[in-house]
């Protein structure tokens, strides 16, 4: 096969590359004249050797969202511009390529009028927000009723067009993606260290349109959705792996173009200033770390270029919108990199169970010995994630995990299910 021939690779060429026919330019801030689905493509005039950072849009974002970190550490304005400079392409003129499957001019309004921090009413993009002379970049689009197929296509064209050295240059060189791009469409984000850099989504109204209506007696309907149950001391000693560790985006799996839910309703930009909510505990023993651990290496280093590469041959066969091969790649594609930040998630935000040998009362950890109207068993307290009840690992939330903890042996405890009390009298902790 012969080499690629790597050049800058222009919102036209883009586009032509994948069969779509180019429409515009129009100047950023300029509304795109299309309401239908499609692609639009953010470029500059001329390719830049820098990053034409600016650091008084930056400096404000700062100011304006308090949470706004750097590899968990609170930024000065260069750090952050130093930071987002690490993504810079010197040999690429597209800054941005977004898809949406509704309005294409809507959707380029938003993106221009979601200041630094908003989560309203678009904020894909942001980095765009940091550059000077934004003001002449220019937007072009193309209609298609299969925009994150050819978004998917685009970017790939894109990554195959940059240099090899531009791509050794970036802070992270396994997602190759234009400057204002976050992840690639199927959520796999850069590994960028920025976190907490949107103010807190305003609430719903809280004034919403009331209508009564009058019901004969023995038709209200209670609320399906449940209460969420109240949480109670696990009890244990336990380390946290990463205490504090500030979360990724939430990613995933997300789109490129469409990071927040499609179809959300437009509403003035949020001025809160509420800290986001730190992740809860993920509880783990080492063995169960471990496990994880294994399980996303085999995905990142051997299911993941295996997958890229049938989505790879799969967009070479043809047609992306009537391509069974190809979406089913996809959904795979889509899949693994949900389990992959799943995974990273959880590893992140682990805590240790520490081994417990005896010990004067069930904790998180603890090996239970009871006597019940089965016999004699034996239970090991657990995190959920790591529950298997039929090997006897129960889960701390579980309603016999809930009822063991705390206690002392002698004790007996009395379990409420669906089939009935079941009690038990702990014998030994072990």
């Amino acid at each position: 096969m012969a080499d690629v021939v790597r050049r800058t690779a222009g919102a036209v060429d883009l586009l032509r590359t994948v069969g779509l026919l180019a429409d515009g330019p129009v100047r950023w801030g300029a509304h795109v004249r299309s309401a239908r689905a499609g692609i639009y493509l953010i470029e500059l005039p001329g390719p830049l050797p820098r990053a034409p950072i600016d650091l008084s849009p930056v400096g404000t974002w700062i100011e304006r969202v308090p949470t706004l970190e750097v590899d968990g550490s609170r930024p000065t304005g260069r750090d952050l511009a130093h930071r987002l400079a690490a993504f810079w392409l010197p040999d690429q003129v597209v800054v941005f390529i977004g898809s949406t499957d509704r309005s294409i001019g809507r959707r380029v309004d938003e993106l221009v009028h979601t200041a630094l921090g908003d989560p309203l009413p678009h904020p894909d993009g942001r980095w765009l927000a940091t550059l000077r002379g934004l003001d002449q970049a220019r937007v072009w689009w193309a209609e298609t009723d299969a925009p994150e197929e050819y978004e998917d296509a685009i970017l790939g064209a894109f990554a195959d067009a940059v240099d090899p050295a531009s791509v050794a240059a970036l802070h992270d060189p396994t997602v190759v993606v234009p400057f204002a791009n976050m992840a690639t469409p199927t959520g796999l984000p850069k590994d960028h260290g920025i976190a907490g850099d949107l103010l807190a989504a305003p609430p719903e109204s809280t004034q919403p349109e009331r209508r009564v209506v009058d019901l004969p007696p023995g038709n209200a309907v209670a609320s399906e959705r449940p209460m969420a149950p109240r949480s109670r001391a696990t009890g244990g000693s336990s380390r946290s792996l990463r205490a504090g560790g500030p979360a990724t985006a939430p990613r995933g799996p997300g789109r490129t173009g469409s990071s927040a839910p499609r179809g959300t309703p437009r509403r003035p930009a949020a001025k809160s200033t509420a800290a986001t909510r730190r992740p809860e505990a993920v509880h783990l023993t080492p063995d169960g770390l471990n496990s994880l651990q294994v399980e996303l290496d085999e995905l990142v280093t051997v299911r993941r270029p295996e997958i890229i590469a049938r989505v790879r041959a799969a967009r070479e066969l043809g047609d992306l919108s009537e391509n069974a091969d190809y979406d089913s790649a996809r959904k795979e594609q889509s899949f693994a990199e949900g389990r992959i930040g799943q995974l990273e998630a959880m590893i992140r935000n682990a805590s240790i169970i520490e081994a417990q040998s005896g010990g004067s009362e069930v904790v998180l950890g603890s090996t239970v010995v009871v006597d019940s109207a089965e016999g004699e068993e034996t239970f090991t307290i657990v995190g959920s994630s790591e529950a298997r009840p039929g090997e006897g690992r129960i889960s701390n939330t579980s309603p016999l995990g809930q009822a063991l903890l705390g206690r002392r042996p002698g004790e007996d405890v009395v379990v409420r299910a669906p089939g009935g009390e079941r009690q038990y009298r702990i014998q030994e902790l072990r």
